[in-house]
């Protein structure tokens, strides 16, 4: 990879084309429960929408990319010759990468989705998560610039989902997404159970991911208020994903996790940074009270975050003034692009209010240097900004 802007989105998002699952998965075994594309009605309109499992097609637009839609802004598509081929077309993509200055990013989910365990269907779940890992393991072939993060079959065995990790690295994954909140049917998070996850992922150097709320449900029935514009509940509900750093972090610390395996490095992506100051002042509070170093949690909380934990901003200029208290080696930048979040194709104007008056050492450390430490991403930089 060549660093040419000095910029790597450390959180955003590809797009499936409409045919990456039917070309695939065994059409004859699997039938239309493939993830695929339908014509459905919608309030007296024909639209497009993914439907999983032969289930009732998802509410959602058929693509979540109003950063490419135009105005008026937020705009989505509701067919699928609407959806701009920049979402879910890598080589076109490019394109938007230089005309945004980025130079490269780690690619989460979109529609139809990073989950497939609520059918209750752990061979199904298989196949599709291996197409989906399959999918965007392409992407990285097509250039370097791109770093996906895989996704689990949960309901399989954990030796099956680590033989799947592997997969997924060797096909050009840099990651895995996982959930906060285990499916019901499984054990917690912090189970010995999945052990054999937390072992490969940090044999092979991959960092696990928690995106989001990470499936997380606090404050849910405070934030499904009936009174909310479509808009409105939106941003009530990713308002909230602040906190999801405040809920995890406890749990891996204090079930001894992290303890049993310090190199394994934890991502908190789209939960911005700010949450991370109360996290390590109450971990070590509570480690202090409780003289948690007499069972077996025997690392100073606030080293075991500085050690494996990494958050990522993008609008937070408050926080950024308090990045040596965070850690200056564990923030990244990202965009969300091309959610609605995204300040494409304008990224670097906020990159300079947010930044402004950062000394240069600790900008590179921010918008790249970080990024390609994590992820184990080998570069070269460009005279001009190094």
């Amino acid at each position: 990879m060549e660093i040419k802007y000095g910029l790597i989105s450390a959180d955003s998002h590809a797009a499936f084309d409409r045919d990456d699952f039917t070309r695939r998965m065994s059409a004859s075994k699997w039938q239309n429960r493939i993830p695929r594309v339908v014509e459905v009605e919608d309030n007296g309109r024909r639209v497009h929408r993914w439907t999983v499992y032969d289930g009732r097609p998802y509410q959602e637009s058929v693509c979540n990319c109003p950063a490419l839609m135009g105005d008026p802004f937020p705009t989505y598509p509701e067919r699928w010759e609407e959806v701009p081929r920049t979402a879910y077309d890598p080589r076109e993509r490019l394109k938007a990468l230089d005309s945004d200055r980025v130079d490269a990013e780690v690619l989460f989910p979109n529609p139809p989705g990073g989950n497939y365990f609520e059918f209750g269907d752990a061979a199904f779940e298989l196949d599709v998560v291996r197409a989906y890992n399959d999918a965007l393991g392409e992407w990285s072939r097509i250039s370097d610039r791109y770093l996906p993060v895989a996704i689990l079959p949960y309901l399989s065995e954990p030796k099956t989902i680590a033989g799947e990790i592997a997969r997924a690295v060797s096909v050009g994954h840099r990651g895995v997404n996982v959930l906060g909140q285990m499916p019901k049917s499984l054990p917690h998070l912090t189970d010995p159970r999945w052990d054999p996850v937390w072992s490969v992922c940090q044999e092979l150097g991959v960092p696990i991911h928690f995106h989001g709320s990470a499936g997380l449900r606090a404050g849910a029935s405070v934030r499904k208020w009936s009174g909310y514009t479509p808009r409105q509940a939106h941003s009530a509900s990713t308002a909230t994903s602040a906190v999801t750093p405040a809920q995890i972090i406890p749990q891996l610390i204090f079930s001894g996790v992290t303890e049993r395996f310090p190199r394994l490095k934890c991502v908190f992506a789209e939960a911005g940074i700010g949450g991370l100051n109360y996290v390590l002042a109450a971990c070590d509070h509570e480690w202090e009270c409780r003289h948690l170093w007499t069972e077996g949690i025997v690392t100073r909380p606030s080293e075991t975050v500085r050690r494996q934990m990494y958050v990522n901003f993008w609008f937070e200029a408050e926080g950024i003034k308090l990045r040596h208290h965070i850690g200056i080696d564990n923030i990244m930048w990202e965009s969300d692009f091309p959610h609605v979040a995204s300040f494409y194709p304008r990224s670097w104007e906020s990159i300079e209010r947010v930044v402004d008056g950062v000394p240069p050492e600790d900008r590179r450390k921010l918008l790249y240097e970080n990024a390609l430490r994590v992820y184990g991403a080998a570069a070269t930089v460009s005279g001009e900004i190094s």
